[in-house]
């Protein structure tokens, strides 16, 4: 077994290892310091349901349970409930616990993972964009300059990213990886060596944006000039994706024929539809993965070391 599993086995102990507890008092900050933007930007810290009874996204890689004999799932995103939060409370976010089935053996897949959600109404993608960038922004200076015993102990020194983070489009993506003899069609999605190659382009932080509309879920509103295209967004930090978002749809017709034509079945999503006819603003919002953002923030490649009690295929327990 590897180091890291030996001490995830003794992980109370392993908290007695100075560089350990750092990067864990480190997170307690990170999550104080996102709470404390977000409030002074008039968000409302609320909690969604965490089992549902559909699949919130339509998504393959959902856990099922039963639910005193109904069929149940464990929440992958709050997607929708924020969604529909935007009606009465306009700007809302949660960080909580979520969900993913995948069978996914690398440093940066978990099967339960911290997510760090907004929607906000009367919200652009870009608008959306710069709320994820002075959060990000303010969670290195906070720790960089609240955290020097931390810094120490981990061996690692943070730097406050440059801003504003670089916005590059996916059509932009495509020419330059093409000026570097890497082929791609129109329409297909970036792998991670893409990523990488432009990542060694765009070092540290930057914004992939515009992406095909049917690399998207049904949700995403597509661009008035361009209906091939969406007002949709990925955070970056070299190759490793740290947050999605973008415009949402807020005409329940518009959404019943997207939801058909990515063969979803609307009658599913007719709670959900219910909210639209009550007069559904603009909104956009964002889910980022709080896990891979501290991997970034203390320079470790692995999830699991930031995560106290990390769950992925192959561990349960403790």
């Amino acid at each position: 077994e590897s180091d890291i599993d030996n001490r995830l086995n003794s992980r109370a102990l392993d908290m007695r290892n100075q560089k350990t507890a750092s990067i864990f008092k480190l997170r307690s900050q990170v999550l104080a310091s996102i709470r404390e933007t977000l409030i002074n930007k008039k968000f409302i810290e609320i909690n969604t349901p965490k089992i549902i009874g559909s699949a919130s996204e339509g998504g393959a890689d959902l856990f099922g349970l039963d639910y005193f004999g109904k069929q149940a799932y464990l929440a992958q995103s709050p997607q929708l409930y924020k969604e529909q939060m935007t009606i009465g409370l306009e700007r809302v976010f949660e960080i909580s616990s979520f969900y993913r089935a995948e069978k996914s053996h690398t440093g940066r897949h978990l099967s339960e993972f911290t997510s760090v959600d907004i929607e906000a109404a009367m919200m652009d993608y870009t608008d959306v964009m710069d709320v994820l960038e002075s959060i990000v922004i303010d969670v290195f200076k906070n720790t960089s300059e609240n955290s020097k015993t931390e810094q120490q102990e981990i061996g690692h020194e943070i730097k406050v990213p440059k801003s504003p983070f670089e916005r590059v489009t996916y059509t932009q993506a495509l020419e330059e990886l093409s000026e570097l003899d890497i082929k791609i069609e129109f329409g297909e999605d970036l792998q991670d060596s893409h990523l990488r190659s432009l990542g060694e382009k765009h070092p540290g932080f930057f914004f992939l944006t515009d992406w095909p509309m049917k690399l998207k879920p049904f949700y995403i509103h597509e661009k008035d000039d361009d209906p091939t295209l969406s007002r949709s967004f990925d955070l970056q930090y070299g190759y490793l994706e740290l947050s999605s978002g973008g415009r949402r749809l807020h005409d329940p017709e518009q959404l019943k024929v997207r939801l058909k034509e990515q063969d979803l079945d609307p009658s599913s999503f007719e709670e959900h539809l219910k909210t639209f006819g009550w007069g559904m603003p603009p909104h956009s919002g964002w889910g980022m993965g709080l896990d891979r953002l501290m991997t970034v923030l203390v320079g470790i490649d692995n999830v699991r070391e930031v995560v106290l009690y990390p769950r992925d295929p192959d561990r349960l327990k403790p």
